[in-house]
């Protein structure tokens, strides 16, 4: 078996630790090939695994791969017609990055809430503007965090939400397991009545053809005007000028971003300068835990692929997660 490593963002080196436990993993002397992704393509021919990103000038190039995990939680990239009509199966680390993702949501909602984007924007000169920062300054209890996607991510949000002494509803697409913090979770047709219960609107679902731009001008007018936007998973999921529109119209109460309809969002965009915004650079999705735990989901899949057991992670290419 040929395996074919290749490092990113979210694997920048796979340790010899690491490689050995992937030859035994393989069994029967592996050939495990660790290349960067513009050199991919020449060590692809008889690669049967792929460990990391495989846009389609590399699938092209690999006319024997069985099995891809992906180095990302979001497989949209993969999405192509060939990758998805094909047989080959698709893992990655879905479910594995919730922890640190609900993290950075819950960092930047704070930072509206709390004010505290005002008092770093302001720096010394804040001391001058404490009335009008406490009478902005709301407090989390009580309030409803509506958590649109109920997948890793989702559940993470809902645990840190509950801990915030605050109300959780869910939606989702599927029928998936409820949570002890929430006991009922919305369908997609309930869409509306989710958006206008909830005071706090954390999106933590994945980019498909069912999500992108569903974020509207539509969705945004049955939102509170007092509601808080949170999206640390997709920004392609909302419609940028109708984004704005809402904010500037005070539609809704603010945004906390980590990803943005483009990226990089342009300097231009009024995204960088509304006060009820606070945005970091698709920052979200880093941890000290995040590569080693998708090497050992990849070490336990590969085992599970020798001994022709089910993987975790598997992806449905048709719905996009």
């Amino acid at each position: 078996m040929k395996i074919l490593i290749i490092p990113g963002l979210t694997l920048p080196e796979v340790s010899d630790q690491n490689r050995e436990a992937i030859r035994q993993a393989a069994g029967d002397n592996p050939q495990i090939v660790v290349t960067s992704q513009k050199e991919a393509a020449l060590h692809a021919a008889d690669a049967e695994v792929i460990l990391g990103l495989v846009p389609k000038s590399l699938f092209q190039a690999a006319p024997n791969l069985r099995w891809v995990h992906a180095i990302a939680s979001g497989v949209d990239m993969f999405l192509y017609p060939e990758f998805v009509e094909s047989e080959i199966v698709l893992t990655s680390e879905k479910g594995l990055v919730g922890e640190h993702l609900a993290d950075h949501a819950f960092g930047l909602l704070l930072m509206l809430t709390r004010q505290l984007a005002t008092a770093l924007r302001f720096g010394p000169d804040s001391w001058n503007h404490r009335p009008e920062m406490r009478f902005k300054e709301i407090e989390l209890s009580g309030a409803t965090m509506g958590i649109f996607g109920f997948g890793g991510t989702g559940r993470a949000v809902a645990r840190r939400a509950a801990a915030f002494g605050m109300n959780c509803i869910a939606l989702d697409r599927d029928q998936v397991p409820l949570s002890d913090e929430v006991s009922d979770i919305y369908v997609p047709d309930r869409f509306e009545e989710f958006l206008a219960s909830s005071d706090v609107l954390s999106i933590c679902c994945p980019l498909t053809n069912e999500t992108r731009d569903l974020f509207d001008e539509s969705a945004f007018d049955a939102m509170k005007d007092s509601a808080l936007l949170v999206n640390v998973t997709r920004g392609e999921v909302m419609v940028e000028e109708d984004l704005v529109k809402a904010l500037q119209t005070n539609k809704i109460g603010g945004a906390a971003l980590d990803v943005a309809p483009r990226e990089p969002l342009p300097e231009s965009s009024p995204l960088w300068s509304m006060p009820n915004v606070v945005m970091t650079p698709h920052t979200a999705g880093a941890s000290q835990f995040r590569a080693q735990r998708n090497i050992d989901r990849f070490v336990r899949n590969l085992l599970n692929l020798v001994n022709d057991e089910p993987l975790e992670g598997v992806i449905d290419k048709a719905l996009g997660y």
